[in-house]
């Protein structure tokens, strides 16, 4: 009767354990799935907080495994943990030194001066350039650093809606990636660039050709056009977007049917040369008025000398008013292996190349140089600045500032934080006014404290970079000035 008695109470107390465990798991589901600060968390309660339990034991346990801050493809914890902290508005501030290791090859050193700008005295904001100033409706930009085109389709909704929201609070322009303009593009209110994949998408006509009267509609909506040639993750290739998040919705903005994959074709079928190139160009300054420009990868140098000694035969006005060039480093959607492995020049190397081709041609005045790929920090902004660039543009910042935790589902549309999905369970799970907020935090810290590397060099602003002000470390205890690796053209300067 004792051992009947010892077990009925163990049994007892085994029950208010259990109701116990099971009262916790339930208020840790309910503040879950009500929470609106982590996706992860509201798509997947309880379960979604090993996530941060598991972040921090890796930081003690880093030692023993492969996980280095710095360690990591194709970012690292501490790039990511920089924009998560910068998205938050918690100023990116270390403690016991840094582990960006300054001996390896590649690692950019900005020069510093004894007598830097003080803060507060005649230190300006770093005012961007108008492009297209000789057009007939010329963009006047309001940061240095901006958003990259992301297509709706590739990212849901949610995404995108709160994409145009912290970007027009932060004052950054939002490019609309190949896939065509939304609604929920124009939520915001902020500043526009429409590009033109080669499917057209949102401004063709029904056998695929560029439609005028679809031109002219958009062109009220937004400051620019952007021909897309080339991308850094499948230069060569069109975009694909697989049928499972092409919508009722996304085929209809598209021109497309629904629940078919969305593969467009690997260049412009009506641009074949660059003559029909700058045909194109002049077209849509034509019909819109606004400022349009290239986007284009690197592989050499001829492409640009080609492109520019077609300009300066055509003469003034036959030009795109910027050149966005992106590396082959870039991509925030799906690619094939293959392509974005091996295919195209790196940024920092693309870079100067262009900047260098328009010196030499006389063409660097007229046209603007627009950096991207992999631009996820201050430090890499203001070395492309450096190298030439006039803007800086990112996607896969802003996707990390939107909560993105590198899952790499990108193509798969079960994107665990409701970014890249069309599925609406995954997407509740992002709240729009949060991101919204992260996302203007994340592009007002990266632009303020491009500037703050420019006080450092003793410059006024971010404008008045050059290839003096930094420096790339070659070996281990050996670095050179930018300008001695990438010498300015005879005469020139940025």
């Amino acid at each position: 009767m004792q051992d009947i008695s010892l077990w009925q109470h163990i049994a007892m107390v085994m029950s208010w354990v259990a109701g116990i465990v099971f009262l916790v798991l339930l208020i840790m589901f309910l503040q879950d799935i009500f929470q609106p600060h982590s996706a992860v968390r509201r798509n997947y309660p309880v379960i979604g907080r090993l996530r941060y339990f598991l972040e921090k034991q890796g930081e003690y346990f880093r030692q023993y495994f492969f996980a280095h801050d710095r360690e990591e493809l194709p970012f690292n914890r501490a790039t990511r943990a920089y924009v998560y902290r910068s998205s938050k508005n918690i100023k990116p501030v270390i403690g016991f030194g840094s582990t960006n290791d300054l001996r390896a090859p590649g690692t950019v050193i900005f020069v510093n001066t004894p007598f830097a700008e003080a803060d507060g005295h005649d230190v300006l904001a770093t005012q961007p350039k108008v492009i297209g100033e000789s057009r007939r409706r010329p963009f006047t930009p309001q940061q240095i650093f901006n958003l990259s085109g992301m297509s709706f389709g590739a990212l849901s909704e949610a995404a995108v809606t709160a994409l145009s929201k912290g970007a027009a609070e932060a004052g950054i322009w939002m490019n609309t990636g190949e896939g065509g303009l939304s609604a929920h593009h124009l939520v915001g209110g902020g500043d526009i660039v429409f590009q033109i994949g080669t499917a057209k998408y949102g401004v063709r006509d029904e056998a695929g050709n560029l439609c005028d009267k679809k031109l002219k509609e958009v062109a009220e909506k937004v400051v620019a056009f952007e021909i897309k040639l080339g991308q850094g993750a499948k230069p060569g290739k069109g975009g694909i977007l697989p049928g499972n998040k092409v919508s009722q919705e996304i085929a209809a903005i598209r021109g497309i049917p629904a629940g078919e994959d969305s593969i467009s074709p690997n260049r412009h079928l009506d641009i074949s040369n660059i003559n029909e190139l700058l045909d194109v160009i002049h077209h849509v300054h034509e019909i819109t008025g606004r400022p349009v420009g290239i986007k284009i990868v690197v592989g050499d140098d001829k492409f640009m000398q080609q492109l520019c000694e077609a300009i300066l035969e055509r003469g003034v006005g036959s030009e795109p008013d910027f050149i966005t060039v992106d590396g082959a480093e870039g991509g925030s959607g799906s690619a094939p292996q293959v392509l974005a492995d091996h295919v195209g020049m790196p940024l920092n190397e693309a870079l100067p190349t262009v900047v260098d081709t328009l010196i030499s041609y006389g063409l660097r005045q007229r046209i603007d140089v627009i950096a991207s790929g992999k631009l996820v920090t201050a430090c890499a902004v203001a070395r492309a600045l450096c190298l030439g660039a006039d803007f800086c543009v990112s996607a896969r910042g802003f996707l990390f500032s939107l909560g993105c935790i590198q899952s790499l589902s990108c193509h798969t549309g079960t994107c665990p934080t409701g970014i890249a999905t069309q599925d609406k369970r995954l997407q509740k799970g992002l709240d729009v006014e949060l991101k919204a907020k992260r996302i203007a935090n994340y592009a007002t810290g990266v632009n303020q404290e491009v500037d703050m590397i420019a006080h450092s060099c003793g410059l006024q602003n971010a404008n008045e970079f050059g290839r003096t002000h930094a420096r790339i470390v070659e070996t281990a205890d050996k670095s050179v000035p930018i300008d001695v690796l990438h010498p300015y053209p005879q005469g020139g300067l940025k």
